[in-house]
């Protein structure tokens, strides 16, 4: 599935969360890289929501963390045809469910140059 999302800015949540070892290692160990610690946040069209919900419900890939912590669903992705990552679905957020987050080993907003409001690509 490919859909088009806007770029958008996120609370800064997530850098907390990317830190703790606990979800570093199991990233590493289940998609072979460590993610920078930061989510690009990507709005998409209510149009796409009966699918990623879908998608969501039925991911078995689950980081169940150390107490204190929400569990974190996760697809493989890859954005606008040439970063591999992830998206995660945090257990606990905050987001609408037209958010999506993706992770990968660097920071996409200078890799890509992206600002608020370019618009990207997910493939999952």
């Amino acid at each position: 599935m490919k859909i088009d999302g806007e770029v958008t800015t996120g609370l800064g949540k997530a850098a907390y969360f990317l830190s703790q070892e606990f979800y570093t290692n199991e990233f590493k160990k289940n998609l072979g890289f460590v993610p920078f610690p930061g989510t690009l946040n990507v709005v998409v069209s209510d149009d796409y929501l009966d699918r990623i919900n879908e998608i969501k419900n039925t991911c078995e890939n689950l980081i169940k963390p150390d107490e204190g912590f929400g569990a974190v669903k996760y697809i493989e992705a890859k954005l606008n045809g040439v970063i591999e990552g992830a998206i995660v679905f945090p257990a606990k957020t905050t987001h609408e469910e037209n958010y999506l987050e993706f992770i990968a080993e660097c920071k996409l907003r200078e890799e890509l140059n992206l600002k608020d409001g370019d618009v990207v690509s997910l493939e999952f």
